[in-house]
């Protein structure tokens, strides 16, 4: 036997060794750390398998749109529960809502406000910022009582809005005013008036989109704004570095962090904490 060969033997000795002490004593293979990563989910993942390792979850209350809800939304709520809590910072369990601003289309939309007063003066049933606010309002409200209440005690979890975190989703995909400043300016009224709605809760309020759709959609908000301070959930991204990146990226709103940053690496979206 060469001196080489002596010791590569002598190698495995020691390694056998220390195997067979480990079982002795008990010891198994270490656990593997659970994952930091978050998902979301709504009701295209209504039928679908969600993974079991997850950090946190951002569940969607909404069926697509403002107006309808998410028909599995319970169920998605009782499962989030269970998340494992490993991103620091991050609730196990978010809530996401859909936006829109149909105002250039009035005529054709059943649920525009007729009245009500707002920070921007009363609203008549125009087309105006007034109305745009009154709008958010309503749709933040019929979300959290028609949609998210009964669905949160159906789950067996605290229903109580100013629990949560809740995400304003503002993508084009959605009905908005567009245009010019003013229609801009509008479609910001809309996201302040779900705002203050949830405000009435105690809740903790953000906004989801990618830096071109806030563009195309809200524009620049104003530094006295109520959305300003706000937290920003950052879209576009696909890899998981990608999301790291947009973690240091401009938020969305003046003088809010960026909190979250989503990356979709095929068929679900996942999420990485940037606290």
């Amino acid at each position: 036997m060469s001196t080489g060969t002596a010791r590569r033997a002598t190698r495995r000795v020691v390694v056998l060794l220390a195997a067979v002490a480990a079982v002795l004593a008990g010891a198994g293979p270490a656990a593997a750390a659970p994952t930091e990563v978050g998902v979301d989910i709504s009701y295209p993942q209504c039928d679908a398998d969600l993974p079991e390792d997850r950090a946190f979850a951002v569940v969607g209350v909404n069926g697509g749109i403002a107006t309808l809800a998410n028909p599995c939304l319970a169920e998605q709520l009782e499962w989030s529960q269970d998340s494992s809590g490993a991103a620091s910072g991050q609730p196990v369990t978010q809530l996401y809502l859909n936006t829109a601003n149909p105002g250039q289309m009035i005529e054709l939309v059943t649920t525009w406000p007729a009245q009500g007063a707002t920070p921007y003066g009363d609203c008549e049933g125009g087309n105006s910022a007034a109305c745009s606010w009154r709008y958010g309002w309503e749709r933040a409200r019929s979300s959290v009582v028609r949609f998210f209440l009964p669905a949160a005690r159906e789950a067996g979890i605290d229903p109580q809005p100013g629990q949560y975190v809740w995400w304003l989703d503002v993508e084009t995909t959605n009905t908005w005013q567009g245009g010019t400043d003013d229609a801009r300016a509008r479609n910001l009224a809309a996201l302040e008036g779900m705002t203050a709605y949830l405000d009435t809760w105690g809740a903790v309020v953000g906004v989801y989109s990618t830096h071109k759709q806030w563009r195309q959609i809200v524009g620049t908000v104003p530094a006295d704004s109520p959305l300003a301070g706000r937290r920003s959930w950052l879209a576009g991204s696909v890899t998981a570095d990608e999301a790291a990146v947009a973690c240091v990226l401009p938020p969305l709103l003046p003088r809010g962090p960026v909190t979250l940053s989503q990356y979709v690496p095929d068929d679900l979206d996942l999420n990485r904490s940037c606290r």
